[in-house]
């Protein structure tokens, strides 16, 4: 985990979105917590980085309110903003990352209203 990058990536992505905050973890490693409001819903979220960032993706946990049901989420409970075969650690950074679950939650809410989700999907 770069963490020399998350701090500068964290930096960056504090003058383009309102909350987003970064917390240590117990283990000496980062999370960053965020929240986006789609749709009037306001959703708190949090971005865990893999030991392996830049090189893999990070995982988007949202908190609040608790998103039980629907579809582009894992098992695991975190959500599927970008299919893992595109993340590209040269072009890719926190702001996209959070940038890519304000779309995410916007779809989500439109399939909450419609049954069906949005745009164009990658099979995986």
């Amino acid at each position: 985990m770069d963490i020399i990058r998350i701090q500068r990536e964290f930096s960056d992505a504090q003058n383009s979105f309102a909350y987003v905050n970064l917390h240590p973890t117990i283990d000496g490693k980062v999370y960053v917590k965020a929240a986006l409001t789609a749709a009037s819903q306001t959703y708190v979220f949090s971005v865990k980085f893999p030991d392996a960032y830049p090189n893999e993706m990070p995982k988007i946990f949202i908190e609040t309110p608790a998103i039980t049901t629907g579809p582009h989420r894992y098992n695991t409970g975190n959500i599927c903003y970008l299919h893992p075969s595109m993340w590209n650690p040269g072009i890719h950074d926190l702001k996209f990352v959070i940038a890519r679950t304000a779309k995410w939650l916007n779809k989500h809410e439109i399939w909450k209203r419609t049954g069906s989700w949005p745009g164009k999907e990658v099979k995986h």
